[in-house]
């Protein structure tokens, strides 16, 4: 009996130890995919080059965001003047408006795609987790929410508060939650079924320990996925809005006020259109290949 004991006990451990060990490289065989995807790495690089050259570049440039030059009025892209990426119908440098436009629509893209990771992961796995009649109700104020038209919404703002650029957070945060909440939910329904919930609850942990703990960590995947389309979609949002007027207002800019402005003077200076579409069109594809790398390092069955 004793010998069997023992055995029993080494199987018991060796089992333990091979499911940590699983646990652990799941997420190490998910960077290796990642890793061994060309294009997503490729995107990574590019991303982190945009996003440094936002930050650094228009603090090492010797023009500023307002320095007009009036004797460079629609100066085509040159080296000889030190306007590299041209100017534009006022004389204001284009390279440092353009990385100063990422800027802004970056920090927009990750904001408030920070804000519908909040509320939609909080709604969604609360309204799977209860199921019934809480379920009901929250998600039909989804729906409800979802009748409201992003264009009509800043109208309202703006005609109520004025333009600023915290009306484009609101405006875009108060609408793109609504997709991830359905999509938490539906995870959160099939992971509430699990094993390792029940368990939680016959031990008697709460509610929120097991959404917190439990739940949340296990749905994280399709989130992260989620996430990486999620931002492109919202500076493409503001890009539109800030092409209709209805976005970031001047002394500031962003890649859609530029493209607005651009396309104003195609006839005159096409660089002004084509410059800021260029890293708008680069960005948006790095971060769609990015999704697409996670999605695939991800998928279980893919293992």
């Amino acid at each position: 009996m004793g010998f069997l004991t023992q055995r029993r006990d080494r199987q018991l451990a060796a089992m333990q130890a091979a499911g940590r060990t699983v646990g652990r490289s799941l997420w190490q065989d998910a960077l290796r995919r990642f890793r061994s995807n060309k294009a997503a790495m490729g995107s990574v690089f590019v991303l982190a080059f945009i996003s440094l050259m936002a930050i650094f570049a228009p603090m090492l440039s010797p023009h500023t965001l307002e320095d007009f030059y009036w004797e460079y009025i629609l100066v085509p892209p040159t080296l000889e003047n030190g306007h590299w990426f041209g100017t534009d119908a006022n004389g204001r440098d284009m390279f440092v408006r353009t990385f100063y436009g990422a800027r802004v629509s970056l920090t927009i893209g990750v904001m408030t795609t920070a804000v519908a990771l909040l509320i939609g992961v909080t709604w969604g796995s609360v309204a799977g987790y209860f199921g019934g009649r809480i379920d009901n109700i929250m998600m039909r104020i989804v729906d409800v929410l979802y009748a409201l038209p992003l264009l009509f919404f800043i109208i309202i703002l703006v005609t109520v508060f004025g333009r600023n650029i915290y009306l484009v957070f609101i405006g875009i945060g108060a609408v793109e939650w609504l997709t991830m909440s359905r999509i938490v939910r539906g995870q959160t329904l099939s992971v509430k079924q699990k094993e390792y919930v029940e368990a939680a609850r016959a031990i008697g942990l709460s509610n929120l320990v097991i959404v917190r703990r439990h739940v949340v960590p296990n749905i994280i995947g399709p989130v992260i996925v989620f996430v990486t389309l999620l931002i492109p979609t919202t500076i493409l949002v503001e890009s539109y809005l800030s092409f209709l007027g209805l976005g970031v207002q001047e002394p500031m800019t962003s890649w859609g006020t530029l493209i607005s402005q651009g396309a104003a003077s195609i006839d005159t200076g096409p660089w002004l259109l084509v410059i800021p579409g260029t890293f708008l069109a680069i960005t948006l594809f790095c971060f769609n290949f990015i999704g697409d790398g996670l999605r695939d390092a991800l998928d279980p069955e893919g293992r």
